[in-house]
């Protein structure tokens, strides 16, 4: 009985909650990382806990026959509520509503745990039972009812998990979806921990012996179980924060294109800016976005509108639609004024055409399309040729 089957789980959902503090320290006020938090520790605390050898030595150290018995109960009472709070603070509502339910599940719950200690030093249980204790115990006044009491609180909760997710995740999509899937896949393995406990009980109680039910087929159940509500759970989170991370880094990586020509056509001597190599990737598409507007800036007075126009329909012409067309435009448009600018190293060009700024008139610039558009579209290529020849002269 080495217990791994226990303590692996427990390590995997002491590793999410190492990955979770950083962000409970900077924000202890947020309701919904507290109850993050709390599902991990009493998730982990329960299989700790429920593992033979932990059993055992805490008997020991006690000196009390089975007094783990009522210990991971309590525990696994405490998860299940603390799965149906951070359930409602995560679906949200009126912060009165929310604190309303939750203060109900946790003051039911709480009943459950005094209730489980109450009978456990009503009854008797000389015999140490490391795995089978619900069965053997099955018939004993008392520790019958606790043994009742908490499956019931775990099923109600397995229960109540299932048609509250089922429920919402009709209602939504993306990763928040994909997490409620999660967790109701993981309360029907709690449903079926708790129909086997409670048939080898009730065989139990019928003179027959289906122990195997609640010692070697309800184990694996509660901990797959609890490691998919767990990974449910998180799932919407740390999935959300990577592909948020994901959109920027690929924001940053397509604006490469727009921002190194127009910092090439900066003026000598523009000092650029840096940024630490540790900076988050929002800051540096911040920083490119700035880069990028500057230089627009710098060549307002070599902007052809009246190119841009033509570009933005032929663009139309060839199948774009009007978001495309508009950043084929201004990207063809930013292409001439580019040829014009370097064709003009004194900055001699004075332009009466209305200043780029005025975006409220022109519209905001998408500057990921204006880049891609500036590396892939012929119609910007073909922008780009004509004015080369304007330069040169050739008809």
């Amino acid at each position: 009985m080495d217990g791994s089957d226990y303590y692996i789980p427990a390590a995997a959902l002491a590793v999410a909650l190492a990955c979770k503090l950083p962000g409970l320290r900077r924000d202890w006020r947020d309701p919904l990382l507290r109850s993050v938090c709390a599902l991990l520790v009493l998730g982990a605390c329960t299989f700790f806990f429920a593992a033979p050898p932990t059993i055992g030595a805490v008997n020991r150290l006690t000196g009390v026959p089975n007094v783990s018995a009522p210990l991971v109960y309590c525990i696994l009472s405490a998860f299940s509520a603390s799965c149906l709070i951070l359930l409602v603070n995560w679906r949200g509502g009126p912060p009165r509503e929310t604190r309303s339910v939750s203060a109900r599940w946790m003051a039911g719950y709480a009943g459950v745990v005094i209730a489980l200690v109450a009978l456990f030093l009503l009854g008797e249980a000389p015999v140490e039972r490391l795995r089978d204790l619900d069965t053997y115990y099955a018939n004993t006044p008392y520790i019958r009812e606790m043994i009742v009491l908490y499956l019931i609180a775990h099923s109600v909760a397995a229960v109540s998990m299932t048609v509250l997710c089922w429920r919402w995740s009709t209602q939504v999509r993306g990763w928040l979806r994909g997490g409620l899937t999660v967790i109701v896949v993981g309360s029907l393995f709690n449903l079926a921990y708790g129909a086997s406990k409670f048939a080898a009980v009730f065989a139990r109680w019928g003179g027959t012996d289906w122990d195997g039910l609640s010692s070697v087929l309800a184990p694996p159940l509660a901990s797959v179980g609890a490691l998919l509500s767990a990974v449910g759970f998180v799932l919407p989170l740390v999935g959300q924060r990577l592909s948020d991370h994901w959109h920027a880094w690929s924001a940053y990586r397509r604006l490469g294109t727009l921002w190194q020509e127009l910092r090439a056509a900066a003026p000598t001597g523009t000092p650029a800016v840096r940024i630490s190599p540790f900076s988050p990737v929002a800051l540096r598409v911040t920083q490119r976005e700035s880069d990028i507007h500057d230089g627009m800036l710098q060549l307002d007075p070599y902007f052809d509108r009246s190119l841009r126009t033509a570009a933005y329909r032929e663009a139309l012409a060839s199948g774009a639609d009007a978001r495309q067309a508009q950043a084929v435009g201004d990207a063809a448009m930013v292409a001439a004024a580019l040829r014009a600018r370097a064709a003009d190293p004194e900055g001699e060009i004075i332009s009466s055409a209305q200043e780029y700024t005025s975006e409220a008139a022109e519209g905001q610039r998408d500057l990921v399309r204006m880049s891609l558009a500036l590396r892939h579209s012929p119609v910007v290529a073909a922008a780009r040729e004509r004015a080369a020849r304007s330069e040169s002269g050739t008809p």
